[in-house]
């Protein structure tokens, strides 16, 4: 008697990436998913895991339902028993395993690239003899696409004696990232010498035309705007308002992906039970990202009241290369319920409808909204333009010249009675600071009225008396008065008002940072507040970043590690500059890498602090002249 299927389960693209290590050999020697301390995890369903508790195994599938793998559980994680590997994909023949790259390439030099590559980074391989290029298109670690890297990896080898190798190491946004990187590029090059890439230098002339196509202008990508709200909150008037806004302006390909209409052709048959409505948001998610990864523009207006499913979407059209613009209808569930044009709310309040959002099932408010709007008491075209300008902040759209005069109803007050709308004090009103009328919103929300208060730049270490501490008070000193930023800094761990750390303290005075500022320091613990507070989270190490998004999962677009801000500041369109230059890099950043730590030097002696210190500055200087705003002159 032939033996039943097996239950088959398509991971991740990460978790792709992941088994894909795993079954060459390359994450050796973690062998299979979720061993204690490993980033190499996978997530299955309930039914699925229970499923491997009871002693069964389960296939694991790529996307075409092609069966790659068996899993089962075991007393360390779950075992990997391959069955093939991924059959097609472009430059599939460049995904080598370990052994086969050793045996063809032994006595080459080792060199992983994430980024485009520059001239100084060229003539740097030149220098370094026969070289294997190895590109790290894993899930969340390169800087453009992984077909892009490829690309342009090819192009550089063919100019130098190189060959180019494919490896998916995926970031985890693990602690144990670093490490991961580190034996699986050793499995490749064995005892042969790992050179990491240079910083600096300009783009290499060749790889203009990926770099175009990489990196489109913003008003030129795939775009996905996403209204989330209440029932009644008036996000698809909003919607449908910016659509024919944007249709009357033209030049874009523009998709609607309202929620009633999703519902009657893309999501038919589906309940509205928690877990129906989430597989309807993530179908609309999916198809706004294939629209935005060919460039179109996607208008979506779901209720979509749970933070993980709109995290999901976003990944999704970030994956695809798109941008997520996300536009939370923030009107009060009081004004939605008084509006119940449908009298959804009274059957909800009488129990007739289960699981209904704002009664029954909570809406959870989104801490990354690009603009807040309330619509509350006010006009179509009024909210329209809280979302209109915080689309031209970003530098998608530029839809404030679109628009014809409203025309008044019949019956309404001549236009010259009615209250103007100021897109200063609309600008203003996204802005707000917490504790003024609305949650926080990310830097961008801040743009329209840059001018309106510094830029607020934290940094954090551990203790907040060593790294942190120097690099406040050297940006402090390098930057000086009227450079329009404010620096402070704190620590995940740190002391109470402590002074800075005698040796680092000696570093700072003989780099002239003024004794008045050092003797005036005191050290403070982070939390969630100062976050809050701040546009711009920098840390010394990715352990802290994690620190930072555990604590307030909603600063993701504004948190960086120093090292990892400064590599991508260069990705970002050079006129971009203080709180804009931070919104356009929450989009376009790099990926963590061991390279961008700063060691810790803390009762290391002068010579570690010296070396932190050089660390820091150098990367504070490529950082600082792009966050400190030009002078403008009266003319302007």
């Amino acid at each position: 008697m032939p033996r039943p299927p097996l239950p088959q389960h398509c991971p991740t693209q990460r978790e792709l990436d992941d088994l894909e290590l795993l079954t060459s050999g390359a994450a050796a020697p973690i062998r299979g998913f979720n061993e204690p301390g490993s980033p190499l995890t996978l997530s299955l369903p309930d039914e699925l895991a229970l499923h491997l508790d009871e002693g069964n195994e389960i296939e694991l599938v790529d996307p075409e339902g092609l069966p790659l793998a068996r899993v089962s559980s075991v007393l360390r994680g779950l075992a990997v028993t391959p069955l093939t590997h991924a059959q097609f994909g472009p430059f599939r023949r460049l995904y080598l395993s370990p052994a086969a790259v050793r045996e063809r390439y032994a006595g080459r030099t080792f060199v992983p690239v994430t980024e485009l590559m520059t001239d100084v980074q060229v003539e740097q391989l030149r220098g370094l003899g026969p070289v294997v290029l190895v590109a790290l298109v894993g899930s969340g670690t390169p800087a453009v696409s992984p077909v892009g890297l490829l690309r342009a990896a090819r192009r550089v080898a063919a100019t130098i004696d190189a060959a180019v190798v494919a490896v998916p190491l995926a970031d985890h946004g693990s602690l144990a990232d670093p490490a991961l990187r580190i034996s699986v590029l050793t499995s490749y090059a064995d005892t042969d010498p790992v050179v990491e890439l240079a910083y600096g230098g300009h783009l290499l002339p060749s790889l203009a035309d990926i770099a175009a196509t990489e990196r489109p202008r913003r008003d030129e990508q795939g775009l996905v705007l996403f209204f989330t709200g209440l029932s009644g909150s008036g996000k698809s008037t909003l919607a449908r308002a910016l659509m024919d806004r944007l249709l009357e302006q033209g030049g874009r390909s523009l998709t609607s992906l309202d929620g009633d209409v999703v519902r009657r052709n893309l999501s038919a048959g589906l309940t509205f039970s928690k877990e129906d409505r989430e597989t309807n948001i993530r179908r609309i998610g999916w198809v706004a990202a294939e629209i935005a990864r060919h460039g179109g523009l996607a208008v979506c207006s779901p209720i979509a009241p749970f933070d993980q499913t709109r995290q999901q979407v976003r990944a999704m059209v970030e994956q695809a290369g798109g941008a997520f613009f996300l536009v939370h209808v923030a009107t009060p569930l009081e004004e939605c319920e008084r509006r119940d044009r449908k009298g959804l709310y009274a059957k909800a309040r009488r129990g007739e409808i289960p699981e209904f959002t704002g009664i029954s099932s909570p809406y959870e408010e989104p801490a990354d909204a690009d603009v807040r709007v309330d619509t509350t008491g006010r006009s179509i075209e009024d909210a329209l333009a809280d979302v209109v300008l915080a689309l031209r902040a970003a530098g998608y759209a530029d839809l404030t010249g679109s628009a014809d005069p409203p025309t008044p109803p019949q019956g309404a007050p001549p236009a010259a009675d009615l209250p103007p709308v100021d897109p200063e004090q609309v600008a203003q009103r996204s802005a707000q600071p917490a504790g003024e009328g609305q949650e926080p919103g990310p830097a961008g929300a801040r743009t329209a009225t840059s001018g309106a208060r510094p830029l607020r730049v934290l940094f954090v270490c551990t203790a907040n008396i060593c790294r942190s501490a120097y690099m406040e008070l050297r940006s402090r000193s390098l930057s000086g008065p009227g450079s329009g930023i404010e620096f402070a800094s704190a620590g995940t761990h740190g002391f109470n008002a402590h002074p800075v750390d005698r040796t680092m303290a000696e570093v700072l005075t003989e780099r002239g940072v003024g004794n008045d500022l050092v003797s005036g320091f005191a050290s403070r613990p982070l939390t969630d507040d100062l976050i809050a507070a701040a546009d711009l989270v920098l840390t010394a190490e990715a352990a802290h970043r994690q620190f930072v998004l555990e604590e307030v999962p909603g600063a993701f677009r504004k948190a960086f590690t120093l090292g990892q801000f400064a590599e991508s500041v260069d990705r970002v369109e050079p006129h971009l500059y203080g709180a804009e230059l931070v919104t356009a890099v929450g989009h376009r950043r790099a990926g963590t890498t061991d390279h961008h730590e700063i060691r810790d030097p803390y009762r290391r002696g002068k010579a570690a602090a010296e070396v932190s210190a050089d660390q820091i500055d150098a990367l504070l200087q490529a950082v600082l002249r792009r966050l400190a705003v030009p002078a403008r002159t009266g003319a302007e």
